[in-house]
């Protein structure tokens, strides 16, 4: 099933998520959910997706395995949570799925610390770096309630045509 994306200035996006349970976590409709993001995320061109993005706020969420250099497969994080372990922040573009069409450039970390649980309910914890560092960053943001928009600089509006000559794998992603 595809989702439709939730979009900013609804409320839904500008309030934290609520922890998933960890004995929910292997129940069908929670294995379904998931299943349900993974396939949104690539049907929309995202490279990572947050449940309140679909309209359900749990702290869940997902990235693309092409971004993932821990495995092959896409990746589920379920309550997750970041760390700094460097003081060095770059400034990149970034796109949002829940803001379609506008971009903009924000500072983030570039490695980190995550801990969570995966789409069986494990602990995860690994090192995260540049570029997969910043989606983390910016699917955490997601499920605490803020937008990249919130904190970016020379934010701009591309239109579709625009994107479409924009290559897979530009400095334009988006979540």
């Amino acid at each position: 099933m595809v989702y439709d994306i939730v979009f900013e200035l609804n409320p839904i996006l500008h309030k934290r998520s609520a922890d998933v349970d960890p004995a929910k976590i292997n129940s069908r409709e929670m294995q379904k959910f998931i299943k349900d993001m993974v396939e949104t995320m690539y049907i929309k061109d995202g490279v990572g997706l947050a449940s309140v993005q679909v309209g359900k706020p749990i702290q869940l969420c997902v990235i693309a395995k092409k971004f993932n250099p821990l495995t092959k497969n896409d990746l589920c994080l379920i309550n997750p949570v970041w760390s700094k372990l460097s003081i060095v922040k770059e400034w990149d573009e970034e796109g949002c799925l829940s803001v379609p069409g506008v971009y903009g450039k924000i500072k983030r970390y570039k490695k980190i610390k995550v801990t969570a649980l995966d789409k069986k309910g494990n602990k995860l914890e690994f090192i995260a770096e540049d570029f997969f560092a910043r989606i983390v960053q910016h699917e955490c943001d997601h499920l605490n309630g803020h937008l990249y928009i919130e904190k970016a600089k020379d934010l701009r509006r591309v239109d579709k045509e625009a994107l479409k000559v924009v290559k897979p794998n530009s400095k334009y992603p988006r979540d």
